[in-house]
């Protein structure tokens, strides 16, 4: 639940944690598959992935010392 008043940081937070939490289920899930659909699972985990870091560039961004 996103609370209106949340400050960006732990805005930043919850959906690298968010994030972090969906790359880890869909490698899990592509283990489950074969071929084409496994590529494309494990496709959907890297950008996953990607998305997580360029969020924690911006938690960095927010607060450089944390």
């Amino acid at each position: 639940m996103v609370v209106p008043d949340m400050d960006t940081e732990t805005l930043l937070a919850n959906a690298c944690e968010s994030l972090a939490s969906a790359n880890v289920m869909a490698n899990d899930f592509a283990t489950y598959l074969s071929g084409p659909q496994r590529n494309t699972a494990l496709a959907i985990a890297q950008i996953i992935m990607l998305a997580e870091l360029a969020v924690n560039r911006a938690l960095d961004n927010v607060d450089p010392q944390g």
